[in-house]
């Protein structure tokens, strides 16, 4: 009888779990081709066995050592960053309250997030082009400097990829905080001015601990992907430029380079191999701190 109930259920449920099952677990069959020599004349299955000389030859280049830190650095620093600046403009625009342009400065924000990376790449390679960029032709011969080649140029790459980043992922971050924020009984601050607190000391001592639950899980969320970037921000955006691998190649964009331009099939398929099985550890140890963390606000 409880199963008759919940047939309607199980119906509405089927498109999501034929999606799941397709897009997510049958492409799992693939992970052979890690273990694999494969010849495309005999096939996948056919093809010899050589057990773990992909990730022998992957983790005895240089490539795994730079892939793998610049993935961390990055998204590492994402993650510290885009915290700590969406939790403020959040708290900014808690402040304003003229409702109108509270909303507009919202959806200034927010727009970003909802632009393509093929587009952010093309308005970035405006600013960046040396032939016609705003940088190279405008800004620098104010300034008095020289122009820079900055496909060219590595260096620069890490504070470039950085700010598009905050730019383009702030928002989203910044509208969940403001909702925790908007969440918060007013009581406690007007008790807090009462006793002579400061705004400052009311963000310290009111606001950040009461969100301190959403931020602590946003985070472990985040930590949970570390190991995954955003294929467009460092692929579309450096324009591909070989140039400037050093600083802007990671796992993702290095397992498609392999499998695209060197047609190393095997070593993308170990380099993607080695992406997901860290990574599932780290949603495994993020989910673990998020249920304790759960658990443990719930007792108080």
């Amino acid at each position: 009888m409880k199963l008759k109930r919940a047939l309607p259920l199980f119906i509405m449920m089927l498109p999501g779990l034929l999606y799941l099952l397709i897009n997510n677990y049958l492409p799992m069959f693939g992970l052979i081709i890690a273990f694999k020599d494969i010849n495309f004349a005999k096939g996948i299955l056919a093809s010899d066995w050589i057990g773990f000389k992909n990730f022998e030859y992957l983790f005895s280049t240089r490539d795994a050592f730079v892939i793998t830190r610049n993935t961390i650095l990055y998204n590492g620093g994402f993650i510290i960053l885009n915290t700590v600046l969406a939790i403020a403009v959040a708290i900014m625009l808690n402040e304003i309250k003229n409702k109108l342009a509270k909303g507009f400065y919202q959806s200034v924000i927010l727009m970003p997030f909802l632009i393509s990376m093929v587009i952010v790449s093309y308005l970035g390679y405006a600013f960046l082009s040396e032939d016609t960029g705003y940088l190279n032709h405008t800004i620098l011969p104010l300034l008095g400097l020289d122009e820079v080649s900055w496909y060219s140029e590595a260096k620069y790459w890490p504070y470039i990829i950085t700010f598009i980043n905050i730019w383009k992922g702030i928002g989203f971050l910044c509208v969940i905080y403001l909702a925790a924020i908007i969440g918060i009984d007013q009581e406690f601050y007007e008790a807090a001015t009462l006793d002579g607190a400061n705004k400052w000391k009311q963000i310290i001592h009111i606001t950040i601990p009461s969100i301190m639950p959403v931020i602590i899980m946003m985070t472990l969320l985040a930590i949970g992907r570390i190991f995954y970037s955003d294929f467009g921000l460092f692929y579309q955006v450096p324009m591909n430029s070989g140039a400037i691998y050093d600083t802007t190649n990671v796992i993702d964009t290095y397992v498609y380079r392999g499998l695209m331009q060197l047609g190393d099939i095997g070593m993308s398929a170990a380099a993607g191999l080695y992406q997901s099985v860290v990574g599932f550890i780290l949603v495994l140890v993020s989910n673990y701190l998020v249920r304790k963390k759960s658990k443990d606000n719930a007792l108080f």
